[in-house]
């Protein structure tokens, strides 16, 4: 069975309040090559997420990606209200020392100080992963079915190519035989019209003439033609990521098919 290399896959789910989206790009590439781009979150399974993609694709150039869309109203990020508090009596503090007058807007500028804002991570939940997982392995599946149907259209075309070579190997049989009598009959009135005029060995002629009619016959080529074209049909049916040995089969079909 042939696969594409290029092959598309996308899933979303809804895990604590989040909306998970998991999506998969693979184009040609001789080896694996794979991109991530990770929420933070998760940033700590990326191996595990390398894992699964190379179990799952073989070749190609990948891009992954895992999007986070928190639609609860808790957030990660919280304001520092110690740090604030600090900063708001030393403001005043200094306003009173230098006789600089107090501002009317003390949150907009408090919240531009440093260290206000501070983010609290969560520990990354076991069951919460898993259902991930299933959502990045349901991505990798639809890329592998993409792969698998653009593969089966091509391999269909490659059976139609090959099956049309093995039916004109059958067709120039007719001509084979009409191009070695015609041959025969050329050298043979060549023959006639010098006889008169030089002498020759008729025994040693006769001999150098087999041994060129023999020369003439392609029963050789069209056996290893048949045999190649059968190889790629089976190979192609029975192996998977089998593209360089069908590119091999394939210029050896096409040697057989110049000699021809």
């Amino acid at each position: 069975m042939i696969y594409s290399m290029t092959g598309y896959g996308k899933a979303i789910g809804e895990i604590n309040n989040k909306k998970i989206t998991v999506e998969v790009k693979s184009l040609n590439s001789k080896q694996l090559d794979i991109s991530t781009r990770i929420s933070s979150f998760y940033r700590e399974k990326e191996m595990e997420i390398r894992s699964l993609i190379s179990q799952k694709l073989e070749r190609g150039k990948v891009d992954f990606s895992l999007y986070i869309d928190n639609s609860g109203k808790e957030s990660n990020l919280k304001i520092n209200l110690n740090i604030v508090k600090s900063y708001y009596e030393q403001l005043q503090e200094l306003s009173k020392e230098t006789g600089i007058p107090e501002t009317q807007d003390w949150l907009a500028v408090l919240l531009r100080m440093p260290d206000t804002m501070k983010t609290e991570m969560e520990e990354l939940d076991e069951s919460e992963w898993m259902e991930i997982l299933k959502l990045i392995d349901a991505a990798l599946n639809q890329v592998i079915e993409f792969r698998e149907q653009e593969g089966s259209a091509l391999e269909k075309v490659l059976i139609e190519k090959i099956n049309r070579i093995g039916e004109l190997l059958v067709d120039i049989e007719p001509f084979e035989n009409e191009r070695v009598e015609k041959i025969k009959s050329r050298l043979e009135e060549n023959l006639q019209s010098i006889s008169d005029k030089i002498e020759y060995d008729k025994n040693r002629l006769e001999q150098e003439l087999i041994f060129y009619i023999e020369k003439l016959d392609v029963n050789e080529e069209k056996v290893r033609l048949k045999n190649h074209l059968d190889y790629f049909t089976s190979t192609m049916k029975s192996e998977i990521s089998a593209g360089k040995k069908l590119g091999f089969i394939a210029q050896e079909i096409g040697r057989e098919v110049n000699t021809l």
